[in-house]
């Protein structure tokens, strides 16, 4: 950590003195966090980047590698899930990272419980902007996404719900969502690569009584030993590979589908050209997204109300977050002609992340993080 008298440091406690200021409560949630939470809620990706130990127990346990989920865990600690709250942080993450220290810096701030959603966003994306002046970073580009219109044209397409499913899946990663697409269009070209023995099996589950084939799927792994695998129970693991054959029987029977999807994310542009150009896939595509731009109008209106001006931002259709809570609205800033690369804060909307942590509902909630490296290295500073 940087020497407190260092001057990204000093400015660190100023924007979080506005944080506190603005009504956010400094939290401090405690370094080890269990690690089952955060493979259940982020998928087996994150086990490669996560600094993992025992504790005395047994569970295994890691040095946290986000804020949000600690925070939100505290929250369900403290009081009703649903209670309105405000929260601010400071302190490390820990991530693996080649090349790169594990150890970073983070500042960050998180608002739960608040039912107007799309002032609540245009707040939070606002406070970060003014942390950032505190930082002496005025000159900023905003990206910004919206899964809800996403998961909206899925909806509207008619499509199985394998295929729904493994598209909200891989919404945020552009490739493997363009590979998706285009397979479900029939243009991947063989599927055979180098998994023939999966392949066939899936291809033996093609049509196969979904109970019986489950059955089936569960007396193997019993009979290999498996009860779970990355905190999935066999059960779960037998659905897996049903839903595996769905797709692989479902390839290139979704091309109008398909062309439907690619007309929407390739919508990139100024918030305003984008809300025309949403306008013109809607007469185009027939499908009912009504509620969802107007929502989309209502933030922007907020956002101006806070004195962002929208041609500061940039939408882009296919950007979202690979991880299953986000839900809407989604951030990132960077800093204009900055030789760092990489956002300085992200940040979106995570309705479903309360009630994955045990709430019996979805409670509204919003936030961001700050990456102090990436700030001090734009001013020359370590921090």
């Amino acid at each position: 950590m940087a020497d407190i008298a260092t001057p990204p440091f000093v400015l660190a406690e100023a924007a979080l003195r506005r944080f506190e200021d603005a009504g956010y409560t400094r939290v401090a949630p405690p370094i080890l966090q269990p690690a089952d939470i955060f493979l259940d809620l982020t998928g087996e990706d994150i086990r490669r980047r996560l600094f993992l130990t025992n504790g005395s127990d047994g569970p295994d346990l890691c040095l946290r590698p986000d804020f949000t989920i600690p925070v939100c865990r505290q929250h369900l600690e403290t009081g009703p899930a649903g209670r309105q709250a405000a929260y601010c942080y400071a302190g490390p993450v820990f991530r693996q990272r080649p090349g790169a220290l594990g150890e970073i810096p983070q500042i960050g701030a998180e608002s739960i419980g608040r039912s107007d959603h799309e002032a609540a966003d245009a707040g939070i994306l606002a406070l970060a902007v003014a942390a950032l002046d505190d930082f002496g970073i005025g000159d900023v580009t905003i990206r910004i996404g919206d899964e809800t219109l996403f998961t909206a044209i899925l909806s509207g397409l008619d499509l199985p719900l394998a295929w729904q499913r493994r598209l909200r899946d891989l919404f945020g990663e552009t490739d493997k969502l363009a590979a998706a697409v285009a397979r479900m269009a029939g243009e991947g070209g063989s599927e055979d690569d180098g998994r023939g023995v999966r392949l066939g099996f899936l291809a033996a589950l093609e049509g196969a009584d979904p109970d019986a084939a489950q059955a089936v799927v569960e007396d193997l792994l019993s009979i290999a030993g498996i009860s779970a695998v990355g905190g999935r129970t066999a059960s779960e693991i037998a659905e897996r590979f049903l839903e595996q054959a769905a797709l692989a029987s479902g390839s290139g029977a979704h091309r109008d589908a398909a062309d439907i999807l690619r007309r929407y994310l390739s919508i990139s542009g100024a918030p305003d050209a984008a809300l025309a150009d949403l306008d013109g896939f809607v007469r185009a595509s027939g499908i009912d997204l009504t509620g969802p731009i107007d929502a989309f109008r209502r933030r922007l209106e907020a956002i101006e109300a806070q004195g962002i001006a929208t041609a500061r931002m940039t939408f882009e259709a296919s950007f979202g977050r690979r991880l299953d809570y986000y839900t809407g609205f989604v951030f990132e800033i960077h800093a204009a002609r900055s030789p760092v690369p990489g956002q300085i804060v992200g940040g979106g909307r995570y309705d479903r992340l309360v009630k994955l942590l045990g709430a019996e509902t979805e409670v509204p909630a919003v936030g961001f993080s700050m990456w102090l490296d990436r700030i001090g290295a734009l001013s020359g500073t370590h921090v």
